[in-house]
């Protein structure tokens, strides 16, 4: 083999190698992604409480530290001014469990009796997720499922 082939396949090597250990670095410092996110709501009936049920698949190279849910109706004041990852600070936290390695599938549950049932608007609602990172990266959504009451 000649030395510029040689030469030529080590510089191509190298190369490469630096660009997977960019690509390594770059994946490391990405937010939390949210994933297969859904929404059921069950309404009461007879003496059965209803309920809500969100669950989520986050990825994160660093883990879940925490996932904040947040149901609101789209005809309210939280539409007209937007909702943001702040006011999550008082939401409620979703259960995570490991399913994969980088991967968590995270579940939020409330029951809804009859009186919450009937005080609430009539129509779609979303789910505001808030996850943050062990490293201390966060993810917001707005509108990461939706239901109707």
């Amino acid at each position: 083999m000649s030395s510029r082939v040689v030469v030529s396949v080590a510089v191509g090597v190298v190369a490469l190698a630096g660009v997977g250990v960019l690509g390594l670095a770059y994946a490391g410092d990405q937010p939390p992604a949210l994933a297969h996110s859904t929404a059921r709501y069950t309404a009461p009936a007879g003496e059965r409480d209803g309920a809500l049920t969100f669950t989520t698949d986050v990825a994160s190279s660093s883990g879940v530290k925490s996932v904040k849910v947040l149901a609101w109706p789209a005809k309210s004041s939280l539409a007209k001014k937007e909702l943001t990852a702040k006011e999550m600070a008082g939401a409620e936290s979703a259960v995570c469990e490991p399913s994969a390695e980088d991967t968590a599938r995270c579940t939020y549950k409330v029951a809804v009796s009859r009186a919450d049932a009937g005080g609430s608007p009539r129509g779609l609602w979303h789910v505001a997720v808030l996850v943050t990172a062990k490293d201390g990266e966060t993810t917001f959504k707005s509108k990461a499922a939706d239901f109707t009451v």
